[in-house]
């Protein structure tokens, strides 16, 4: 029999601050245990906004080069999912973020500051079973050479695979998969940092982004070269990369998925178009939880490391 999954939250309340790749912007970030139930929600107490923004598919209002989260009251939050990445990866499920500005801290431009965050802060099992997503049948979308799907799977975690095509020969083609396993996540895919081209820096800072963007806090091509001088973390960082995106984005579906993500050319725009598909599409998917928890003890549930 297969171990009974319970909600999970921190230990502790954790702080972490920096700037927003895109807004330039500092912002300082309590990441606070939460009860049964409440799922990630970000709350920022510089606005004059007392609502919540919950991190859910139906709240995407941006995905140009991030996932920007917006509730009822125009209360918004951006570049959510390195951070979102790290709780799917490391099996959280409720949070409460407090966060003073209008971009989550970019970090070292991947997942692993955070997955460091919450492993020193450690995780407590909670007294409400763990609510999966289980996918029935397949959801797929696409955009000219651009696609992703859900499908099936016999098991109850996410297994993921990915392709992406570039003609930079720092990139060129690169695939990979994996199974969001417990510990695999933090170990395998965290690392990898966000990534982007010279040619397009000027263009973007005309556009109000990357203001925040450096070699600190990114990978940059020029051309078929690395600009960094350190160079990267593994010979296929991009693919890893873009798994960690991925992660991310398919936790706006508003729990775990036990399920198949596929797709070819993957980005945050594509994977919240399936992350609604799947949403709007109710005969495809299922809650599911592990019944058999029903009769075990709850008052006494152990720590959890990541």
């Amino acid at each position: 029999m297969s171990k009974v999954e319970y909600q999970t939250t921190l230990n502790t309340t954790v702080i972490c601050a920096g700037i927003g790749v895109h807004s330039g912007a500092r912002a300082r970030m309590v990441i606070k245990p939460a009860p049964v139930h409440t799922g990630i929600r970000f709350r920022r107490p510089d606005l004059d906004v007392s609502s919540d923004i919950l991190a859910r598919g139906d709240h995407v209002t941006e995905v140009q080069l991030g996932t920007t989260l917006t509730n009822e009251d125009g209360a918004s939050v951006a570049t959510v999912e390195h951070f979102l990445a790290a709780c799917a990866g490391m099996g959280l499920d409720n949070l409460l973020i407090e966060i003073d500005g209008p971009e989550v801290p970019i970090m070292d431009g991947s997942s692993s500051g955070f997955c460091e965050l919450f492993h020193n802060a450690g995780l407590v099992e909670q007294s409400a079973l763990r609510r999966r997503i289980r996918i029935l049948d397949t959801v797929e979308v696409k955009d000219g050479v651009k696609w992703a799907r859900l499908k099936p799977a016999r098991d109850n975690i996410l297994t993921l695979k990915a392709k992406i095509e570039f003609e930079t020969k720092a990139i060129g083609t690169q695939q990979m998969a994996m199974r969001l396993a417990p510990g695999l996540f933090a170990r395998d895919i965290a690392f990898a940092r966000t990534f982007g081209f010279a040619r397009d820096v000027e263009t973007l800072k005309a556009m109000g982004l990357a203001r925040g963007g450096s070699l600190d806090n990114a990978v940059v091509i020029d051309g078929d070269d690395i600009v960094n001088p350190e160079g990267l973390r593994s010979d296929d960082e991009f693919i890893r990369h873009k798994l960690l995106d991925a992660v991310g984005d398919l936790m706006l579906a508003g729990a775990p998925i036990a399920g198949v993500y596929e797709a070819h050319q993957p980005g945050h725009a594509m994977n919240n178009k399936l992350v609604r598909a799947l949403l709007d599409a109710p005969e495809a998917w299922c809650w599911e939880t592990d019944a058999e928890a029903a009769f075990a003890e709850p008052s006494a549930r152990a720590s959890v490391s990541a």
